[in-house]
């Protein structure tokens, strides 16, 4: 009898493993996927001129991390009577007036229809670039009590721009929702003829790195690489933000990390990793919404690979890149569309360097940024075809493995069949 005994304990060790390897592996896909807003919006003819404007603007480059959101989208017809404005607008100011229908928030159609009529705060990707005055970067969305129609307007009194809900167009619950409305929603004091005529700021990045004194080595790193052109080309479209090693980082990398002996396509990858695709103040970075931001490497490689964690540590803006953690130490210029600022630690991406930077340390005599929390990943958004979720944006999903509870959850569910295994075993 004992060797039947002894089958079945190794039948169930099997089945505890399994179900191990199933947990793992759905965790790990779960919290690595990217939302990609330009292929969800493929499948909808009707919104073809609105993602085209997503794109030109380079917006969805800055949606690619988010964790939830709902996009207020403009179907072809309503679009076209718009057409004045959008060909007016500068790309920048384009790219803003897109941010403006971003709410960092997620909404199913059930949460819509429980917004109460006297209407809820929700910012939106524009407030987070620090260029919308007070909160008006922020829309109110209120519902009609009698019709449960949603309208969408600024915050602002009196505001003459608002927008009507159409419909849901489709939503992955927990992650995003896109809604149809029925025109480009404009925020308030959002100035149109100086949209227009705002000359370009023509930075010569390379000669004010230099005339900072404290820049040489990037200076000529950028200058010898060729890809301050691309940088400064940039100037003109959303803006860009650079964050650009002191001298001094550059003596504290470690023996093992040797710039000049990459090939020059992973050196121009990494000198991509400093910047971000859009400009940002320091009193945006200081409160930024969403801490992992997709860099320009990041649109060369591919959505999910070569991001930044950026938050707020010891009254310091901290950068974490998954094996290094810089600060921000000071600003070189930060001049709408461009932003230079200096910091403590070159940015190795672990995606060249893995454990080779392994010998890196925080920043905390440069500049006191102390250390930055370990870089966020978004989760996938499930491919669902349905409107309605069954629980609030207030609350986390049941599975939502990007839960600090859950995780620690599912950390101890592993011990304790780690535990069983290790009993069975002694049993046997």
């Amino acid at each position: 009898m004992a060797f039947p005994f002894f089958i079945s304990r190794i039948t169930s060790l099997t089945l505890i493993f399994t179900f191990l390897l199933i947990l793992s592996s759905s965790s790990s896909s779960s919290s690595t996927a990217a939302i990609d807003i330009t292929t969800l919006l493929s499948s909808y003819q009707n919104l073809s001129s609105f993602s085209s404007l997503l794109s030109s603007t380079f917006v969805t480059a800055d949606l690619t991390h988010r964790n939830s959101l709902t996009l207020l989208a403009v179907p072809n017809p309503y679009l076209a009577s718009s057409s004045d404005l959008t060909h007016r607008l500068s790309q920048s100011s384009l790219a803003d007036l897109l941010r403006y229908h971003v709410l960092l928030q997620y909404f199913s159609s059930s949460d819509l229809q429980k917004i109460p009529p006297s209407g809820v705060l929700v910012t939106t990707l524009l407030q987070t670039t620090g260029r919308a005055p007070s909160n008006f970067g922020s829309v109110n969305l209120t519902r009609n009590p009698v019709t449960n129609s949603i309208t969408v307007h600024s915050p602002a009194p009196y505001s003459p721009s608002n927008v009507t809900v159409l419909s849901v167009i489709k939503t992955l619950p927990y992650n995003i929702t896109i809604l149809a409305v029925n025109s480009l929603l404009v925020p308030y004091g959002f100035d149109l003829t100086a949209s227009e005529t705002r000359p370009p700021i023509n930075l010569n990045i390379t000669k004010t790195l230099i005339d900072g004194h404290n820049f040489n080595v990037a200076a000529s790193l950028l200058a010898a690489s060729g890809v301050v052109d691309e940088f400064q080309a940039d100037e003109a479209g959303a803006g860009i933000t650079l964050f650009v090693p002191t001298d001094l980082a550059f003596t504290d990398l470690p023996g093992t990390v040797n710039l000049q002996s990459l090939p020059a396509e992973q050196k121009a990858v990494v000198l991509k990793f400093h910047v971000l695709h859009s400009y940002y103040p320091l009193g945006s970075l200081e409160s930024i919404v969403n801490p992992v931001q997709p860099t320009l490497a990041t649109e060369d490689k591919g959505a999910g690979s070569f991001t930044l964690n950026i938050s707020r540590v010891n009254k310091s803006v901290a950068i974490d890149t998954g094996i290094v953690q810089a600060s921000v130490t000071q600003t070189v210029i930060d001049q709408n569309p461009v932003a230079i600022f200096g910091v403590s630690k070159v940015l190795l991406p672990k995606e060249i360097f893995g454990k080779d930077a392994s010998a890196t340390t925080p920043s905390r005599g440069h500049g006191g940024g102390g250390e930055a929390p370990p870089p966020e990943t978004s989760l996938s958004p499930e491919n669902s075809p349905e409107l309605s979720g069954p629980a609030s944006h207030q609350s986390s999903p049941p599975g939502d493995l990007s839960s600090d509870g859950e995780r620690y959850r599912v950390q101890n569910l592993i011990v304790a069949f780690c535990c069983i295994v290790f009993h069975l075993l002694g049993r046997a």
